[in-house]
């Protein structure tokens, strides 16, 4: 199954949108030429799943999670802005917080993105209990999924209106942003 498939078409939008503007910028539309292949292939194009580590930790308070990817492939390539988290047996996904349209962002080779994750409070009594999340990185990869456990949940997920941050270069700015998001 893979994860919020349809933003992949919405995903594909803003890329055609960003190009038309470069060929409406550099004078190319007007001229009836289109970019070079070269200018074509510069472009990072999105991450090969294989190439990326996902990871999700306990975010230290019962209902947050910090999630983690990292580039491990040998050149700079995109994921998808808002992380793709789903829950085990529900419909939907994490919403994104501030609210945000799907977009690349861009993953140099090597490095590591953050974001946070906010399910509903343990104790609480409104929502479903599930075993286990599952995070992709971008709306055309299948994803990881993680066990209640292994993000500090041991009696199950507790979920009601989750909503996840955009990724960030730090975990401080993925938590902080989490923090300003669900005031």
């Amino acid at each position: 199954m893979r994860l919020r498939s349809t933003l992949a078409s919405a995903f594909t939008v803003p890329v055609a949108a960003a190009s038309a503007l470069v060929l409406v910028a550099t004078g190319a539309a007007a001229a009836g030429t289109a970019p070079s292949a070269r200018a074509v292939a510069s472009r990072p194009g999105v991450c090969p799943e294989k190439f990326l580590r996902l990871q999700a930790a306990p975010g230290g308070r019962p209902n947050v999670v910090r999630i983690g990817v990292t580039n491990r492939g040998s050149r700079s390539c995109v994921v998808d802005r808002i992380p793709s988290i789903t829950f085990r047996g529900l419909d939907g996904s994490a919403q994104a917080v501030p609210p945000a349209q799907s977009a690349p962002y861009l993953l140099p080779s090597g490095e590591r993105a953050y974001a946070a994750l906010r399910t509903a409070d343990p104790a609480g009594t409104e929502g479903h209990v599930v075993g286990s999340l599952s995070v992709a990185a971008d709306p055309s990869h299948y994803g990881v999924t993680f066990g209640a456990a292994s993000v500090g949940m041991a009696r199950g997920i507790r979920v009601w209106e989750p909503v996840t941050t955009l990724w960030q270069r730090s975990a401080a700015a993925a938590d902080a942003a989490l923090a300003r998001g669900t005031r």
